[in-house]
């Protein structure tokens, strides 16, 4: 097992639960890996398709997906092919099948759950069914897919073949639903830890966004991607990032041409430093392990969804930033959509809601709060978030929460922030005199003090859904507003600290590209060539660390070179003479 994993893949060893995994795959045994984005999932399949006797079949969400990971899989020679719509191949994919000349079948559920495609299964030898992004199956799962719930028939069709079903994020409702529709044993279950160490996050109210994410792109000069809420926002600031920062910058949504969006992708997946911005549409598909940042415009649905979002930064293991900016608008959106819902449904989501509400309104460590949804005991600070790097105050605000929740009820619930501003700082404008506002209890009944407070306290309220809007945009009582009017709840906001504007989402010093190393530049500049050549993304080639690695051990030799990380047989065969010669002209 450790000669092929060196062979195929150029590593020496394998990391977290990665031999748990492939151990339990290779002795046959069905199994759920819970990993985290970025500790090589891919491989827990790959490596017993080389090694078990027959195909292994992967049931994959997405063709991009797919094509993406049938790029890696050949540059590392394994024999691999995908069985889409989008192929023009598919005879000669099915013959081969059949013929036993795969190690690697790709196909998406919609195809795998055919009777036709059982047929295919049964005129030749499958090894492995391993099933990505396996939260699909699941109802309680962030992005439920129908078609992976008619996987289990197919799969009971073969009792033999052992099934590997893989996730980045699943909570513990999520994992037990994953379980039982796919039919592998409760001690089939492996968790890695959640942990991304090399992503920094933080968290921050949206101010001047458009400003916000220039600062974040001219700061984070490799790949990034930035995600928005709506088609119209996301071409909006596509453009004007683009027109503003001098990078190239792309939108991706479903509302452009298919040939647009596969063009804008295509183009980002081979890119080293384009950001696109895109609905959530996009990422799923992307395994592009270079993405220095990932930024949200707005909220993602839940915790989950930022995990999986954020976790397409950094997936080389380099440094890397995730940058939120949010607004109460955003929360109160999101609730208002929980009406919405199947009404089974709406308790769960209200819980995943209002766990987002806390990640963005804690004073503790981010990486903690994350890693705690997950059921993890982490340590209470990472110093690698805004919180831990930062320290944020936070202030006791009861007194005036009671005094705002008590405008919005005595205005009769129908006002936005900005009147009842001026009526709780006693402001006598025309439409509070009209209103007879001015003589409300209410009326100028703020202190000094507590004025500085009211933005961040109703951005708090609606977050946590004690203020919800109106249809028409105002503010009215909800949730737990009438426990805090009675003394019954208390309230608390973040107050942050001043931006130090030199390193507002700078990913840390240590970048993914050494200063001042030619040869690591003429390394990179050999790799786009090749890629060029192939067709195929720079990193399908080597990935970063990879050359970082070439360019402090300088091997002079094929034997030598061999032994980097991520220098496998096939890729030194292939790549080999070129990176040793560029090496030692700068010896």
């Amino acid at each position: 097992m450790s000669k092929a994993l060196h062979d195929v893949f150029g590593f020496s060893g394998f990391r977290g639960v990665q031999d748990l995994v492939v151990d339990r795959v290779i002795h046959g045994q069905s199994t759920l890996a819970i990993m985290p984005t970025g500790a090589g999932k891919s491989l827990t399949y790959q490596l017993p398709a080389v090694l078990l006797q027959g195909t292994c079949v992967v049931v994959s969400p997405l063709i991009a997906l797919m094509h993406d990971q049938l790029r890696s899989a050949r540059a590392n020679g394994i024999r691999a092919a995908t069985l889409t719509s989008a192929d023009t191949d598919r005879g000669a994919t099915m013959d081969a099948f059949r013929a036993g000349e795969l190690d690697l079948l790709y196909i998406a559920p919609e195809r795998a759950s055919q009777p036709h495609f059982r047929e295919l299964l049964l005129s030749a030898r499958v090894g492995l069914f391993a099933i990505d992004e396996a939260h699909c199956v699941s109802e309680w799962g962030h992005d439920f897919r129908p078609d992976y719930r008619l996987l289990r028939p197919l799969l009971d069709a073969f009792p033999q073949v052992p099934r590997l079903a893989l996730t980045a994020t699943a909570d513990n409702h999520t994992r037990s639903d994953i379980l039982a529709q796919l039919g592998i044993p409760d001690e089939g279950l492996i968790v890695a830890g959640f942990d991304r160490p090399n992503i920094r996050y933080a968290i921050r109210p949206r101010e001047s966004v458009g400003r916000q994410l220039k600062a974040v792109v001219e700061e984070n000069p490799g790949p990034g991607i930035i995600y928005a809420p709506t088609r119209a926002r996301v071409e909006q600031l596509a453009e004007s990032l683009a027109r503003d920062t001098g990078r190239r910058v792309l939108p991706y949504h479903a509302g452009l041409p298919p040939e647009v969006r596969a063009r804008n992708q295509a183009a980002f997946v081979a890119s080293e430093d384009m950001v696109m911005v895109a609905t959530v549409a996009f990422g799923m598909g992307i395994d592009k392990p270079d993405v220095r940042f990932v930024a949200h415009a707005g909220i993602p649905k839940s915790i989950e969804g930022y995990y999986q979002e954020t976790g397409r930064a950094g997936r080389d293991g380099d440094p890397s930033v995730a940058i939120m900016f949010w607004g109460a608008d955003d929360f109160a959106r999101a609730r208002q959509r929980l009406s919405e819902i199947e009404p089974h449904r709406q308790q769960s989501e209200r819980q995943r809601l209002d766990s987002l509400a806390g990640l963005v309104e804690t004073a503790e460590c981010r990486r903690a709060v994350l890693l705690r949804h997950f059921g993890e005991t982490p340590a209470q600070t990472c110093g690698n978030c805004d919180n831990c790097l930062q320290p944020v105050g936070v202030v006791d605000v009861t007194d005036v929460a009671r005094k705002l929740l008590s405008a919005v009820y005595r205005t009769g619930q129908s006002y936005g922030l900005g009147h009842l501003e001026k009526v709780l700082t006693g402001v006598s404008d025309d439409r509070v005199l009209q209103r007879g506002h001015d003589r409300l209890s209410v009326f100028g009944i703020l202190t000094e003090d507590e004025k500085p407070l009211l933005k961040a306290l109703a951005r708090a309220l609606q977050a946590r859904g004690s203020l919800t809007a109106t249809e028409h945009g105002g503010l009215a009582l909800g949730g737990d507003a009438r426990a805090i009017l009675k003394g019954e709840a208390a309230v608390a906001i973040v107050v942050p600290p001043k931006q130090d504007r030199k390193r507002r989402s700078r990913g840390g010093d240590a970048g993914a590209n050494p200063v001042g190393d030619p040869l690591f530049e003429a390394l990179r500049e050999l790799r786009r060539e090749l890629a060029k050549e192939a067709g195929v993304p720079p990193y399908v080639i080597f990935h970063d660390s990879t050359l970082r690695e070439m360019a402090g051990s300088r091997p002079s030799s094929l034997a030598e070179l061999g032994l980097v990380g991520g220098v496998g047989t096939r890729k030194l065969e292939a790549y080999g003479d070129a990176f040793v010669e560029v090496i030692r002209r700068h010896a």
